[in-house]
């Protein structure tokens, strides 16, 4: 039977009861999780219920997507329990009193990928113990190991860009100018010493990195003039092997964290992981009202990302490009490109960036 536990013993499926007991607590963000055998999108499912009325906390797993979708309509699937793929329900528009959380304005959402991005490379660090970092503003990179064994052979593509979107919504990425969410790519990063280097960027590599995770934020709009739901889709490689990887047009090759050589890969752990790192810098992030300056989120992200410092093209969604050095990440989190053109400096809120060198 295809998506059987039983046809791929290397692969044990997850165990709901045993995730909810970890992570639906009173304290905890989490509300309800909803683990599917199959679906065909885990964003698709919790839009749907963001627009039923489910308050934030709802936490949608599958062991394999038929219909996942990344960004400018980028297919994604999956072997059954090969990765992770999980999107999160977050209404950060409305105040809670029980948290001492006021609203967040619409013009703060573009964080939102940016978090879970931070949340996802911590997670890979404490359990995988691979060099990882996050391309602007929304794929984890690794460094495989060229001695392992389990490196990747040959080119691979594009995994984890999450989840398809249902019905209207915003991809959310780098916000804009004020209540214009955007959506744009991610970051590298290696082994420097925390905190940012001197020019603001963080941690930095040169070339050999691949994809093996990626991110998707859709607004979901809400009945009336009820601020906006927001679905976090995050798809991560866990134990795909080189002939599973998908096709990546923009030529970055996949991999996941086996072929990588991680430490550790089963996926219950690091999903644990994932989510309370979300749930954390969602607490930080909501008690400063969105401000990710002052919650730290913005010196983790920069710390955390390997865009800055190189020279990048940018595709952006009009279908034109820029190429400069992505020079760091404003307060809005957009990416502060330096061309060699006469207006000179750009602030991107949404697009593809390519790291050239």
């Amino acid at each position: 039977m295809p998506g059987s536990p039983y046809t791929d013993l290397d692969r044990p499926p997850l165990d709901a009861r045993r995730l909810q007991r970890a992570l639906i607590t009173p304290e905890s963000l989490w509300t309800r999780l909803v683990l599917h055998g199959e679906t065909g999108s885990t964003n698709a499912d919790a839009a749907e219920a963001a627009r039923a009325g489910e308050p934030e906390g709802l936490v949608v797993v599958a062991e394999r997507q038929t219909a996942g979708r990344g960004r400018r309509g980028r297919t994604w699937e999956s072997p059954a329990r090969a990765g992770l793929a999980v999107s999160v329900l977050l209404r950060p528009g409305t105040a809670r009193p029980d948290r001492n959380w006021p609203a967040v304005p619409p013009s703060r959402y573009g964080w939102l990928p940016l978090l879970a991005g931070v949340a996802l490379v911590e997670a890979v660090d404490l359990l995988a113990e691979l060099d990882s970092a996050l391309k602007w503003p929304n794929d984890l990179l690794v460094w495989p190991d060229p001695g392992s064994a389990r490196s990747p052979a040959g080119p691979g593509s594009d995994p984890g860009s999450a989840r398809a979107p249902a019905g209207p919504g915003s991809d959310l990425g780098s916000a804009g100018p004020a209540g214009r969410p955007g959506s744009g790519p991610a970051d590298e990063r290696g082994g420097l010493p925390a905190g940012p280097s001197p020019d603001g960027a963080g941690r930095s590599r040169t070339g050999g990195e691949a994809k093996t995770a990626g991110i998707l934020a859709e607004g979901v709009a809400g009945p009336g003039e009820a601020a906006p739901a927001v679905v976090l889709g995050l798809g991560v490689n866990v134990t795909l092997r080189a002939d599973e990887l998908p096709a990546n047009p923009t030529g970055l090759p996949a991999t996941s964290l086996q072929l990588a050589g991680a430490a550790a890969t089963d996926r219950d752990p690091l999903l644990r992981a994932l989510l309370r790192g979300i749930d954390r810098w969602y607490a930080r992030w909501r008690t400063a009202a969105g401000d990710a300056l002052a919650c730290g989120l913005h010196e983790a992200y920069v710390r955390n990302c390997a865009t800055l410092g190189r020279e990048v093209r940018v595709l952006l969604p009009a279908g034109d490009e820029l190429v400069g050095t992505a020079r760091t990440i404003d307060a809005d989190g957009q990416l502060l490109l330096t061309t060699a053109t006469a207006d000179g400096e750009h602030r991107i809120a949404a697009g593809d960036v390519l790291h050239l060198r």
